[in-house]
């Protein structure tokens, strides 16, 4: 590894150390750490002029509005297809929908092409809505501020979208050999899983993007007291299912009330809901990233971690930890979150019916009938009945964490992030590896970019922002992880 990356390297853990893009004001007078991990010659080269080339891309990208619906994406398929071109790579655009287009570019290996043994760069060009007058920016206006890229997309899902392309880039223009055949897929309709979601996309075009192996979204690099703590990779996924909750009851004018107002009567059965906490259930991935994470937190949280899943003490530690962290609670059961309220055409009248939205995160192997079999119960009103929506998710295998792939990650990441560990991880939320899970791929959810929690949260809320230092480190990491997985030493 050359000095000029190493202090880049170096720069990069400074600024995150500083507040994520604020002043350095440290004097680097050390040679390259080595943490006890031995430093390989660098496969495709310093990656910092990469970098600063990728965040101009994603600067564009988060000036195109692709807020589903309803999508938009074929004017970013296009952006991204002008950029492969120029470097001599012809993309193809696959049409999905009426300006709904994803995009695949595809490097070759010198052997024969092996589907089975091809590896895939994902993610997806859409992104969630926004409500402008909660922000302090324009939201698609591409805004650079104190060190952070602010913008809806910046991290889900644009941010690994420039990074992917980058690392797609790097290896064309290092001409490195590979041992694989190497795809860059841009997807579409990832947010509401429609009909021109990743379903669609296999089922139509499955033969052009077809591979063994995945990088996609759906994990996290997580900064804690300045440092990268660990970095969850996810390999499993919890099943979104949405369920309305309608209450019926008889109309009229609002002058006269009535007992069974739907309004009042759904009112009360959402807040049952909200106050039912479902069952903890560990899968086996769960139980492994608690493992892995009981050693690294400080020692009153890492005391109820190592007796969460232990009959004498199992019941109050998870109330515990549950309190302490939403995403932990969620990851320990089924989750409802009642999202969506529909009622009335005029305020002067009783409706004659009102609905709610639930939007449900089942634990892989359980299902939606018996969880609302306990809601039936929980509610007990006879105005008051459950409806399952149609888009309801399907449950995946699981990743394998045995693969060559998971250990490059893993060494990497340890290397690049002074030790931090690999923890295995199911996510919350859906990604579009279920979708390529369930055609036999081994997909991995990496975000790469070294995030605190406060700028976690922000994905899908307002001033989502990435912090550019962060940024460059996620190019750097991705690529090496590309280089390690796909090049021929």
């Amino acid at each position: 590894m050359s000095w000029k990356r190493v202090s880049l390297c170096i720069l990069v853990e400074l600024a995150l150390l500083a507040g994520h893009g604020g002043v350095l004001r440290a004097q680097i007078n050390q040679g390259p750490p080595s943490f006890g991990i031995p430093f390989p010659p660098p496969l495709v080269g310093d990656t910092s002029a990469l970098a600063r080339e990728a965040q101009d891309w994603l600067v564009e990208l988060v000036k195109i509005n692709t807020t589903n619906p309803p999508g938009n994406e074929q004017a970013v398929a296009k952006y991204l297809a002008g950029i492969l071109t120029k470097e001599g790579i012809t993309p193809e655009i696959l049409d999905v929908a009426p300006g709904r287009s994803a995009l695949v570019a595809r490097l070759r290996s010198s052997a024969v092409a092996e589907p089975s043994k091809a590896f895939l760069l994902v993610a997806h060009m859409d992104v969630v809505g926004v409500d402008r007058s909660k922000w302090s920016v324009d939201p698609f206006g591409g805004i650079i501020k104190d060190g952070y890229l602010y913008g809806r997309g910046s991290i889900d899902d644009k941010g690994m979208l420039a990074a992917n392309l980058a690392a797609f880039l790097a290896l064309k223009r290092s001409n490195v050999r590979l041992n694989r055949d190497v795809i860059f897929l841009a997807t579409t309709d990832e947010e509401q899983f429609g009909d021109a979601s990743m379903k669609t996309l296999i089922a139509k075009y499955w033969d052009k993007f077809a591979a063994g192996y995945a990088i996609n979204e759906g994990g996290n690099a997580v900064v804690k007291d300045g440092k990268v703590q660990h970095v969850a990779v996810q390999v499993d996924e919890k099943v979104p299912v949405n369920v309305a909750v309608i209450a019926k009851g008889t109309a009229g004018h609002a002058s006269i009330p009535t007992k069974d107002n739907a309004v009042v009567h759904l009112a009360a059965a959402v807040a049952k809901i909200g106050d039912y906490t479902a069952p903890v259930h560990f899968t086996s991935i769960t139980r492994r990233y608690f493992e892995g994470l009981s050693t690294l937190e400080d020692e009153e949280t890492g005391k109820w971690i190592r007796v969460v899943d232990t009959p004498d003490r199992g019941e109050h530690a998870q109330r515990v930890l549950s309190d302490a962290n939403p995403l932990w609670n969620s990851m320990m059961r089924d989750s409802i979150a009642p999202t969506m309220l529909q009622a009335g055409v005029r305020v002067n009248v009783i409706p004659s019916e009102a609905q709610a939205n639930l939007n449900i995160r089942l634990l892989p192997g359980d299902t939606v009938s018996a969880l609302l079999d306990e809601l039936t119960k929980l509610v007990n009103d006879p105005l008051v009945h459950f409806e399952v929506e149609p888009d309801a998710g399907l449950a995946a295998p699981n990743s394998s964490i045995e693969t060559d792939l998971y250990a490059t990650i893993t060494k990497v990441c340890a290397r690049e992030f002074g030790g931090a560990p690999v923890l295995p991880f199911m996510s919350t939320g859906a990604t579009d590896s279920a979708q390529l899970r369930l055609h036999s791929v081994q997909a991995y959810g990496l975000r790469p970019f070294p995030l605190t929690e406060e700028d976690d949260r922000r994905v899908h809320g307002d001033d989502e922002r990435l912090p550019l230092a962060a940024f460059a480190k996620g190019v750097d990491l991705l690529t090496h992880i590309v280089a390690e997985f796909c090049v021929t030493k």
